[in-house]
């Protein structure tokens, strides 16, 4: 692996342990962002995690999101989503300061340092793990060093009302106060000398920073079920063990591309994603953050999309991780055996229940806020290329498929070749059903990847047939669905709109010709803003730009043999991350401000993919 580097001693100079540049503002300490009626900017957060939730740390040192025990579960600290009652965590300095942040090297442990006036301190988030992996209980530390000078501090931990359904209340106990809240229960840990002091619904203190002090304030949380008090030496000491442990899986990741760092940065991006309970991959780490500044696209991304698993499992091998691999795939057979093929599961592989809309104001005001996705029930195509496409990966690996998944998967490219003639929402999720050229796609893809898998011997049947009607979908894409006049692949035939999603099949190998390339040219000339572009046609007045099309675009432009090009779009796109490397879902053209979910999977791993495929010879 490229420009990983040693750790070094966490106690050190964090010079030493934390991620090198390359992206904008880094290097140099700045005002954090500001906050309007409580509300920062989506730029402005870092993610870490444990293998089952995730926090969002916003650059003023304050966690605005952080769902407890799990990702999908209704989050304590919502803050995010409703700035007056939400719910956060708070940690920073008392007086004026500004910051500077990174991950220490490859981990997700967060350090900030914060400067004032009067010194110098560090912070350290870590969500921690244990000693075999991730804790049966979720372990929050905040550590803080004193670097320089005396900076006073104030900490609170403040739960929310979990989307106004339930009212958090503080309990004496023998052990000091503890946080009660709709079934959690968090215990605050504390480190160094700092004063505690319990109100009617948080906990709060100060101190101050000395050269060489540290403090650590911890926080336990449970869903349901009794807590676990470690001591706060031995919560603090979870810090290095979770910087260790992320070590050992970053020793395990292999790329030797130009785009080192951020590539490395977005694996550990979606191995946050990665639920460990179940092997399942998340969508985002968030809900409802909205994809428009005018309100009204709002979704909840903390689900499993089979589309996300296929490309992360792609990405994981070429990567040459191994576990991930093969918990995602099994999650993923596993979760289809026991039910209808859908295109995303609850994390726990389990049929989306009922969505609702929370009454909560949603990011600036911005709303719906929604607890579930109603989107589960349509029909897209595009699974059955993703499933099998994922499986053609996991074997070509040199793994083996069992005998009652083979049977699965011969039935499941049966019904591609007839599902192929039916209309469907398409890869976007419309709510008009079409013919759109890329859900046919996906079901060429899958019948192909059936065809290889079957002369591999790892699926029954004789492939005759998936053979044909793999070629009538050639067939009819490239007559119906290619505009001369255009010079592309169009969305649905007859029609002259145009469609990104198109650019995902030059990497499945339907079209890496000149029909592709002109493709490509005319998607950046409709669809783009600068190095970024938009879902499909129509969407400029509606939305911001996809980042995720933008990589797909770099991949496609790879595999059509333009690579100088295709290595230019990603050098320009890099520069579009936020200071630590993390993506969201969207890109507002004319401010570069951050909507939509974050961390998104979908714009992590199509960066990857972009890297993978301008690295790629064959």
């Amino acid at each position: 692996m490229t420009e990983q580097g040693s750790l070094g001693n966490l106690d050190g100079d964090a010079g030493d342990n934390v991620e090198g540049s390359g992206h904008r503002d880094r290097d140099e300490p700045r005002d954090p962002s500001a906050r309007t009626d409580g509300y920062v900017p989506l730029r402005s957060y870092a993610a870490i995690g444990d293998g089952r939730t995730v926090a969002l740390v916003a650059d003023d040192g304050r966690i605005d999101w952080f769902p407890v025990p799990n990702l999908d579960s209704r989050p304590v600290f919502a803050s995010l989503l409703d700035g007056q009652a939400g719910g956060c965590l708070e940690l920073a300095p008392t007086q004026p300061f500004q910051v500077q942040r990174q991950y220490v090297i490859g981990t997700n442990v967060l350090q900030t340092t914060f400067t004032t006036a009067t010194g110098t301190v560090r912070v350290t988030d870590s969500l921690n793990t244990g000693v075999a992996g991730r804790l049966p209980w979720t372990e929050l530390a905040r550590r803080v060093d004193g670097l320089s000078g005396t900076v006073p501090m104030e900490w609170r931990v403040l739960p929310g009302t979990v989307f106004a359904t339930a009212s958090p209340w503080v309990q004496e106990t023998v052990h000091g106060p503890v946080l009660r809240v709709d079934g959690v229960t968090l215990a605050v840990r504390l480190l160094g000398d700092t004063t505690c002091v319990a109100a009617d619904q948080s906990i709060s203190g100060v101190f101050s920073t000395s050269p060489g002090s540290r403090h650590t304030i911890g926080l336990v949380g449970t869903g349901r079920e009794p807590v676990f008090l470690p001591t706060p030496e031995a919560l603090d000491e979870g810090v290095d063990r979770t910087v260790d442990n992320w070590r050992a899986w970053t020793e395990a990741f292999h790329y030797d591309g130009r785009w080192g760092k951020a590539v490395q940065r977005s694996a550990l991006a979606l191995k946050l994603l990665i639920y460990a309970p179940s092997g399942s991959i998340a969508a985002a780490g968030t809900t409802s953050l909205p994809e428009s500044l005018a309100g009204g696209k709002n979704w909840d991304y903390r689900y499993s999309w089979l589309r996300d698993t296929a490309y992360a499992v792609d990405a994981l091998i070429g990567f040459g991780l191994t576990e991930e691999t093969h918990a995602a795939i099994s999650w993923t057979l596993t979760t289809l055996r026991e039910s209808d093929m859908r295109v995303f599961y609850s994390l726990g592989g389990e049929l989306p229940g009922e969505h609702a809309f929370a009454q909560v104001p949603g990011w600036r005001g911005i709303g719906p806020v929604v607890d579930g996705n109603h989107a589960a029930e349509q029909l897209q195509l595009g699974v059955y290329g993703d499933l099998l496409g994922v499986v053609r990966g996991y074997v070509d690996a040199g793994n083996l498929l069992d005998a009652e998944t083979g049977r699965l998967l011969a039935s499941i490219a049966d019904e591609a070749c007839d599902a192929w003639h039916r209309l469907d929402a398409g890869i976007w999720e419309l709510t008009e059903e079409r013919h759109y050229t890329t859900s046919k796609l996906g079901c060429w893809q899958a019948l192909v990847c059936a065809v290889h898998l079957a002369e591999a011997g790892q699926i029954p049947g004789v492939p005759d047939r998936w053979r044909a009607e793999a070629e009538r979908i050639r067939t009819w894409v490239e007559t119906e669905c290619w505009s001369e006049e255009l010079g592309a692949y169009v969305m649905y035939p007859g029609s002259t709109d145009l469609d990104a999603s198109i650019l995902l099949h030059a990497m499945s190998g339907f079209d890496r010709g000149e029909r592709m390339s002109r493709t490509i040219d005319a998607l950046r000339r409709e669809l783009g803003a600068g190095p970024l572009l938009y879902r499909y046609t129509g969407m400029r007045e509606e939305e911001a730009t996809f980042v995720a099309c933008a990589f797909w675009g770099v991949a496609a432009m790879a595999h059509v043999g333009r690579r100088e090009e295709a290595a230019a779009w990603m050098d320009e796109l890099l520069e579009q991350a936020n200071d630590v490397g993390i993506w969201s879902e969207m890109i507002d053209e004319s401010t570069g401000e951050f909507l939509g979910n974050l961390p998104q999977a979908l714009s992590h791993l199509a960066l990857v993919q972009a890297a993978l495929a301008v690295g790629d010879d064959d």
